[in-house]
């Protein structure tokens, strides 16, 4: 299968790449089903590109690379519905926003992660009960060392 994208012209995939979001992204659910394509070699950042409409890709990061203490607390409905209580694999994903021109004000939607089993494929964005975690946190304002070294 190919899907062609101004952005990143054509990706070749199989059936087995697609990722099957549960009522898509917040505010796409018409949207479920993505590919995930890597930013460039190295980077937390990655791509998650519709492959029902090729003009839908979001920006998405490990937050792992930018916040050592982020820690998001999954309901057991939601572990459930992906099958993560069984010990599977799986991925914490944030959506990111970077301002044209001005890299270091990104910022990541760490209130609502995206969670994806990484054995079947499935995920979902979840929305978190906790106030500390912000739709735009900024990824820069942090002072852990990744975010150091990739600001600079």
């Amino acid at each position: 299968m190919i899907l062609t994208h101004t952005r990143f012209g054509s990706i070749e995939f199989s059936p087995s790449d697609v990722i099957t979001l549960e009522g898509g992204l917040i505010g796409f659910g018409e949207s479920t089903e993505f590919l995930m394509v890597p930013s460039k070699p190295g980077s937390p950042f990655s791509w998650l590109q519709s492959a029902q409409d090729s003009s839908l890709a979001f920006l998405i990061a490990d937050p792992a690379a930018f916040f050592d203490d982020y820690d998001p607390e999954v309901s057991d409905f939601d572990a459930n519905q992906l099958g993560l209580m069984s010990g599977a694999d799986f991925g914490i994903f944030v959506t990111s926003a970077i301002p044209v021109g001005e890299p270091k004000k990104a910022t990541a939607n760490l209130a609502a992660p995206i969670l994806i089993n990484l054995d079947t494929k499935r995920g979902k964005q979840v929305v978190l009960d906790n106030e500390a975690y912000t739709m735009r946190h900024p990824i820069f304002s942090e002072q852990s060392a990744p975010a150091q070294k990739l600001a600079a």
